[in-house]
């Protein structure tokens, strides 16, 4: 389009308009602004899924009162065992709409490696239905007392899921548990994992509550830039020994979220007992 020179004059104006706006607007309040669109905190339902399934919609409503913005599933049909199978009687289109009600969104679910293997195109519609832009395998298909082996293919499976994935506009990404930072034959499962996993397909979601075991968040989003694209927020008392709120514990989160940028993170979620979800909401923002 041609720039006239009145055209040019009315976007100049437009902008020293706006200029001017914000030089009035006091620092602290160009301060929240920005961190609050920097950070957005969720929660994941796991620990809560016996209020979660009870009453989905009042439950969601409570925790967006705390604070949060973001809700992280559990897919009904692979959590079916586990309690979840009620709320797999409603579409991704039926349960998105509860959500948003609520004022919540979700960008992420956690999936068992047995429904991605056998129901991905099925996983696949209903995180579209929601408007999902990440599925997260949280819990691999492995044999009883896995080899080394064991853990590359189901890495090497992991990377074809994560092509179909792709494909549909999400991102494929893994999430550890304690088991992982173990070693076999003097080789720590996580780090295999970096190696066996494509970094294109498949993204890390980092579990902090393993600095219960001495491994810290920052280090790994430090070590392998880009990797990673959410974290379960966990902090840890030594004088307890228990999980605390965040921000009551161990955890440098500071740092934590400094070297999240180097790491490539663009989503929190809380994971802990349903106790700390307020403590943790009210540090979380004001960081």
């Amino acid at each position: 389009m041609k720039t006239t020179r009145r055209t040019f004059l009315k976007k100049s104006g437009a902008a020293l308009a706006s200029t001017a706006l914000l030089s009035q607007m006091p620092l602290n309040m160009l301060a929240a602004g920005l961190a609050r669109e920097k950070l957005s905190f969720g929660f994941q339902v796991w620990t809560i899924r016996k209020d979660i399934i009870s009453d989905f919609a009042v439950t969601l409503k409570k925790m967006a009162d705390l604070g949060y913005s973001e809700v992280e599933m559990c897919s009904p049909l692979g959590y079916s065992m586990a309690g979840f199978k009620p709320l797999n009687d409603m579409s991704g289109t039926e349960m998105k709409k509860i959500i948003e009600d609520a004022g919540l969104r979700c960008t992420s679910s956690h999936f068992t490696g047995v429904e991605l293997r056998n129901s991905l195109d099925n996983r696949i519609e209903w995180a579209t239905q929601i408007g999902m832009k990440q599925m997260v395998q949280s819990m691999p298909s492995l044999p009883r007392n896995p080899t080394l082996d064991d853990w590359r293919k189901t890495a090497q499976e992991l990377n074809q899921i994560g092509e179909k994935t792709k494909a549909a506009g999400i991102q494929m990404v893994y999430h550890n548990h304690h088991f992982e930072f173990e070693e076999i034959e003097g080789k720590l499962i996580y780090d295999l994992l970096l190696e066996e996993l494509d970094p294109d397909l498949v993204k890390m979601q980092f579990q902090v509550a393993v600095i219960d075991k001495g491994f810290k968040a920052k280090d790994y989003f430090r070590k392998h830039p880009g990797r990673f694209i959410s974290a379960h927020l966990a902090d840890y008392s030594t004088e307890l020994e228990k999980q605390v709120p965040v921000g009551q514990g161990i955890v440098d989160w500071k740092d934590l979220f400094e070297a999240s940028k180097t790491g490539g993170v663009k989503n929190y979620f809380v994971e802990m007992d349903p106790d700390t979800f307020e403590g943790s909401a009210k540090y979380l923002m004001e960081v």
